[in-house]
């Protein structure tokens, strides 16, 4: 195991700089996770850290030493692709022992080591079959054994999971996760999916066009996201959010909103009165039933454990998400009223977009 820093890494393509000036350290043992929308730089990140892709400028440390100059092979990491990349022509053994027979391990080690992933990872029985005979989920978790057996100092994800199907996915996560929990091998993960990373990772890096926006624990993310960015990417579903200004009325601290509605908002916003903001409130939050705050359903959408209202009001650009329990019943068009509790209000600035 090992840990991992990288050091103001920039990365450009011709005149086009893709990570701007990045730094993040990774401790050992950890499972981090890279997330962010396609085109945010986490797989370009990747991939210089794998030594796929040369470093324009800055330093990347595995164990304490710079690896900048060195190949693929000799940084000791082990990287499970999106696509699953077996040889078709090769049993599950032989494809999972393939980068120890290069390295000249003797037979016996192989043998071993080809074995105890196996049993790690459900493919005791499958060792003798080729790719073509093996489901999605098999194939991945072959990969997956493949980067186990070469005992790295650090595992690298890159969306492992993307090709899978719903059911899979949730399967695989599972596993990946008791993976982690056995080898406790140093790893980031890819991703562009937050469920994924928010039930896999320790920590996470939320990127956006190239910079870190906010690292953090899960729930701390969740909880106290630190800009607009990271309010409406973590959370599924995604927090609502309207344009208001701060003030204060009968002794309260209220965010008037641009559809009329007034939250009310905890007393140390009063310092902000006249500031122009976005209020942002998670769905569950979004308490239907009695409340200041009128609107109508414009749409409900059933989940199974729970149901989906979205709610009008007049005024605002989007409709407001709400989640109630499966046995509320709500109808199209009808009159509703909602609360958020003044602890559950995120209140951001407008123009900067940070968290206040």
């Amino acid at each position: 195991m090992a840990t991992i820093s990288l050091k103001n890494i920039k990365k450009s393509f011709g005149a086009v700089e893709v990570i701007h000036d990045v730094s993040l350290d990774v401790e050992d043992g950890e499972f981090l996770a890279l997330v962010g929308p396609s085109g945010c730089g986490k797989s370009t990140l990747l991939r210089m850290l794998a030594g796929l892709e040369e470093v324009t400028a800055g330093d990347i440390m595995i164990g304490g030493e710079r690896v900048n100059d060195l190949s693929p092979r000799e940084r000791n990491i082990a990287m499970v692709f999106q696509s699953y990349a077996l040889y078709p022509h090769m049993t599950v053994r032989q494809n999972m022992s393939f980068n120890l027979r290069l390295s000249r391990t003797p037979k016996a080690e192989q043998e071993k080591r080809v074995n105890e992933a196996a049993r790690m990872l459900g493919l005791e029985n499958l060792l003798d079959r080729k790719p073509a005979n093996l489901s999605g989920g098999q194939r991945q978790r072959v990969a997956m054994g493949r980067a186990v057996v070469r005992h790295p100092e650090v595992f690298l994800f890159d969306e492992p999971l993307s090709n899978l199907d719903a059911k899979l996915r949730v399967q695989m996560r599972a596993e990946i996760k008791a993976l982690h929990q056995k080898v406790r091998t140093t790893s980031v993960y890819v991703t562009h999916d937050q469920i994924e990373a928010m039930t896999l990772a320790d920590r996470i890096v939320v990127l956006n066009g190239g910079i870190i926006e906010q690292v953090g624990r899960p729930l701390d993310l969740y909880r106290q996201p630190a800009n607009l960015f990271v309010a409406g990417f973590i959370g599924s579903p995604a927090m609502n959010f309207i344009d208001a200004k701060i003030s204060e009325k009968d002794g309260a601290v209220i965010g008037h909103c641009i559809d009329g509605n007034d939250v009310i908002l905890p007393a140390p916003y009063g310092e902000h009165a006249g500031r122009e903001v976005t209020l942002g409130f998670r769905p569950e939050d979004f308490a239907l039933g009695e409340g200041s705050i009128r609107g109508s359903v414009a749409m409900v959408e059933p989940t199974g454990a729970q149901t989906l209202v979205s709610v009008a009001t007049t005024g605002a650009k989007e409709p407001f998400l709400a989640v109630v329990d499966a046995a509320s019943e709500y109808d199209v068009d009808q009159a509703v009223a909602a609360h958020i509790a003044p602890e559950k209000v995120h209140v951001f600035d407008r123009k900067t977009g940070r968290r206040l």
